[in-house]
C-alpha cells in the first residue's frame, strides 16, 4: 500500500515527467507508475524499455517512489484487437482514444487506488473545471498541444479522480522547467505516431496481421492505374504509398486515396488534395458517449472536430432517440472524414463528448452503400 494521495502515470517523456514535478512541489504525497501497455516483439522497436529507464531516472531525480504494472494483456484484449478488426473492415481506428479509455483511465485508475491513492494524474493538455456538482472536460490552454480530442471518452466517475497538471501550459514553459529542474527527460523527443509499432513502417508491421491482398487501383470511373498491396494499409486522403507517378493520359499532379471498396478490394484514388470525391457534408455515427452522462439537447448547433489537431468546424448534431447514434450537418464541406476516426463535440472549450464516425456521404461512400442496399 502506497501512502501518495496522487499516482502520476510516467511515461518516460518530458510531459509526464514535469506533471509529476509541479504536483510534487504543490506539495501532493505522489508516486510515479510506469504502465507496460505492449509486450516486446524482438524486432526492437519498442521504446519501452528506454521509457521504463526514463521514468525511473525522474522519479529518482525527484526523490518519489515509483511502480510498475504490466496492462499488455488488457490493452491487446481492449485495444489492439479493435486496432486490426477496424483495419480489416476497411475503415481507420484511432487506438489513443481506446487506449485513454480503456488502459489509462480505467486499469491504471484501478491500480492507483488498489495502492491506496485519491486521484491519478497524467501529462494530457487539457483541464478540468467543476460546474453545479459536474465535471467538465476542457481544452488545454495551449491549442496547439490541446489533447481533449483523445479524451472524450471519460466520464464523471474518472474526471473525479484525474488532474492534469499541464492544462494551463503551453509546451515550450513544460521543456523550460523540465531544463531548469535539470529533470533528465527535458530534450527528450515527444513520441509520435501509434505506441506500439514506433518507428517502424506501418504497412510492414500491419502486414503481420493482416496479409497482404492485392487489388486494383481506379480512378473513380473505373479506369484501372495500378495494383496496391491491400485496401486495408490505406486511408482516405493519403498521398504516400500509392507508387503511381506519372499515368499516361492524366496530368502529372499527385493522386490521393478517395474511396476504398473492400468488398471488391478496389482502392479509388483521384487526383488534387481538394477533390470532390474527399468531400462530404454529413456524417452518421456510432452511440455517442457524453462526458456529462446525457446529451445537452435532442439537436443542438456546436462545434466538432473529425481529426485531432483539425481546425474545429460548425455543425449541426441530431441525435437518434433509439440508438444514441448522430447525424452530423457541417456548415461547409469536409475534407476526408473518415469512418473509424472520432467526431468530437465542442462547446467553446468544453468537450461534449463524441463518437465513432460509421459513414459519410461522401460520393464514393455513398454510391457504395446505395450499391449494396
Amino acid at each position: 500500500m502506497s501512502t501518495a494521495q496522487v499516482i502520476v502515470g510516467v511515461s518516460g517523456g518530458v510531459d509526464s515527467s514535469v506533471a509529476a514535478l509541479l504536483l510534487r512541489d504543490a506539495g501532493h504525497p505522489i508516486a510515479g507508475l510506469f504502465m507496460q501497455n505492449w509486450a516486446d516483439d524482438g524486432s526492437g522497436e519498442c521504446r519501452a524499455e528506454e521509457d521504463r529507464r526514463d521514468a525511473v531516472a525522474v522519479c529518482g531525480r525527484l526523490g518519489i517512489p515509483i511502480h510498475f504494472r504490466d496492462f499488455s494483456a488488457e490493452y491487446w484484449s481492449g485495444v489492439f484487437e479493435h486496432f486490426v478488426a477496424e483495419y480489416a473492415a476497411g475503415r481507420t481506428p484511432n487506438p489513443d482514444v481506446l487506449c485513454n479509455r480503456e488502459i489509462k483511465f480505467r486499469y491504471f485508475l484501478d491500480a492507483a487506488r488498489e495502492l491506496g491513492a485519491r486521484h491519478i494524474a497524467t501529462g494530457h493538455y487539457a483541464r478540468l473545471a467543476q460546474e453545479r456538482g459536474r465535471w467538465r472536460l476542457l481544452r488545454g490552454r495551449d491549442r496547439g498541444k490541446d489533447q481533449s480530442y483523445f479524451l472524450h471518452q471519460l466520464g464523471q466517475v474518472q474526471l473525479a479522480h484525474t488532474l492534469f497538471p499541464l492544462g494551463d501550459m503551453p509546451k515550450p514553459e513544460v521543456r523550460r522547467i523540465a531544463r531548469e529542474t535539470g529533470l533528465p527527460t527535458a530534450d527528450k523527443k515527444d513520441s509520435t505516431g501509434i505506441c506500439f509499432i514506433g518507428e517502424r513502417d506501418f504497412r510492414s508491421f500491419l502486414a503481420q496481421y493482416l496479409p497482404a491482398r492485392e487489388g486494383e487501383i481506379q480512378t473513380p470511373d473505373g479506369r484501372v492505374l495500378g495494383r496496391h498491396p491491400g485496401v486495408f494499409y490505406f486511408t482516405l486522403g493519403q498521398r504516400e504509398g500509392l507508387q503511381l507517378g506519372g499515368v499516361r493520359g492524366f496530368d502529372a499532379a499527385p493522386w490521393y486515396v478517395v474511396g476504398k471498396d473492400v468488398a471488391h478490394n478496389v482502392l479509388v484514388v483521384d487526383q488534387g488534395s481538394d477533390s470532390p470525391y474527399l468531400m462530404s457534408t454529413r456524417l452518421w455515427s456510432e452511440p455517442a458517449h457524453w462526458i456529462d452522462g446525457a446529451p445537452p439537447a435532442a439537436r443542438f448547433e456546436c462545434m466538432a472536430q473529425t481529426r485531432y489537431r483539425q481546425p474545429e468546424e460548425p455543425c449541426q448534431v441530431s441525435i437518434d432517440e433509439s440508438s444514441g447514434a448522430l447525424e452530423v450537418v457541417f456548415a461547409r464541406p469536409q475534407r476526408a472524414v473518415t469512418p473509424g476516426q472520432s467526431v468530437v463535440l465542442y462547446d467553446g472549450d468544453v468537450c461534449l463528448g463524441g463518437a465513432v464516425i460509421a459513414a459519410t456521404d461522401a460520393p464514393l461512400e455513398r454510391r457504395l452503400r446505395e450499391a449494396a442496399a
